[in-house]
């Protein structure tokens, strides 16, 4: 993997970590929590996906490597979910 190829795979990491942002309704962090979220959303959503024997929807190659899209995407949706769920604040009276 180039330098180029790595740059280009940090960028879509992040644009999935903050589309799951989105949609979990959190924002949180910057640009390098958006990008750890969308690796960490890859890595669970392949996970969901082979657990539950779905195809791979929209991968893109980085040299060797595929990068799963939309799985990084509801990955890292519900890890957003689940990460606002336990550190919600109580509202002040």
């Amino acid at each position: 993997m180039t330098i180029g190829e790595f740059i280009l795979l940090l960028i879509v990491a992040g644009i999935c970590g903050s589309i799951a942002q989105a949609l979990a309704g959190i924002n949180r962090g910057g640009c390098l929590v958006s990008i750890a979220l969308g690796f960490i959303g890859a890595l669970l959503g392949t996970w969901l996906a082979r657990t539950l024997d779905l195809p791979e929807l929209f991968a893109v190659q980085f040299g060797d490597r595929p990068f799963p899209i939309i799985w990084s995407i509801v990955g890292a949706s519900l890890f957003a979910a689940v990460l606002a769920l336990l550190s919600r604040r109580p509202r002040p009276r």
